[in-house]
């Protein structure tokens, strides 16, 4: 049973991702739980209750008592194991780019198409990170050197960055799905990062 927490103080909005989540995966032959909450409050009491039995949150960044990047930063960390999908009116490429060095998996335009938004969380349940077509998603700053990763880890990364979900890694390298839930972990520390998005853009420019 798949457990998705929308977060958005629009009802309307809300139903119509709830109707895209149940084409979705009541079409692929599974069941779904939808959470909601309508503001930071809520969300917060969402989550503690959820712990980690929660598959995705989609997160509007401005809904009341939200304070944009800074709810999303506070987020990624009651919740690391769960993707973040923010959902916005903004569409420009500087908060896309915010949105992903911030941890986002994903960034869904409130403008999007229903077919759009489909694809969208089709990626991210996958274990990919989904981007709007035509935004600009480079993240100019370097840190980490990430020269301390394994040989095993690098293809781990790699194919992280091709959005492979951990169970397609697995099959590709040979290795247990718990194994490569160990390299995740150890590829976001010695990176410096807190999701797998962020692990994307600084190997883009670790390769640049």
């Amino acid at each position: 049973m798949t457990r998705v927490l929308i977060a958005d103080d629009h009802p309307l909005f809300r139903e119509a991702i709830r109707n895209v989540i149940a084409c979705l995966l009541e079409g692929e032959g599974g069941g779904f739980t939808c959470l909601e909450a309508t503001d930071a409050e809520g969300l917060a009491r969402a989550t503690e209750a959820a712990g980690d039995d929660l598959d995705l949150i989609l997160l509007d960044l401005f809904m009341p008592g939200a304070d944009g990047m800074a709810h999303l930063v506070a987020l990624r960390r009651r919740v690391p194991q769960t993707p973040v999908v923010v959902i916005s009116a903004r569409e420009d490429g500087a908060t896309v780019r915010q949105a992903i060095t911030c941890g986002a998996a994903g960034f869904i335009p409130k403008s999007a198409p229903k077919e759009q938004i489909a694809t969208a969380l089709r990626v991210v349940f996958a274990g990919g990170i989904y981007l709007p077509p035509g935004l600009a998603t480079d993240e100019p700053a370097v840190e980490p050197s990430g020269s301390e990763l394994t040989p095993r880890q690098i293809a781990v990364l790699e194919l992280i960055v091709q959005g492979k979900s951990n169970k397609q890694i697995a099959h590709e390298l040979a290795i247990s799905e718990m194994t490569v839930k160990a390299h995740v972990t150890a590829v976001l520390r010695k990176l410096g990062v807190f999701s797998r998005a962020q692990a994307i853009v600084r190997f883009r420019n670790l390769v640049s």
